[in-house]
């Protein structure tokens, strides 16, 4: 069952909070600098490192396509 790597370019986000609009399962807003971040059930190295489910694929792809500084990376791997 394929399962989905997410990688969100910290440095580059600007906060703007779309992904944790469409997809509040895997994303949140970090309190310290109010950057996106994986919630802490998916993360896996870093605050902006996570593997999700199958099931949230859809919800992550839609959080990706609609950061407006396409900084969010979603890419299949084999689970």
């Amino acid at each position: 069952m394929p399962k989905f790597k997410v990688t969100i370019d910290r440095d580059q986000c600007i906060s703007d909070g779309v992904c944790w609009a469409l997809c509040p399962q895997v994303f949140e807003m970090n309190p310290d600098d109010g950057k996106s971040q994986i919630v802490e059930e998916y993360r896996t190295d870093d605050i902006g490192t996570g593997v999700v489910p199958e099931d949230l694929g859809d919800c992550v792809k839609q959080a990706a396509d609609a950061c407006p500084v396409q900084i969010i990376h979603v890419e299949e791997v084999e689970g």
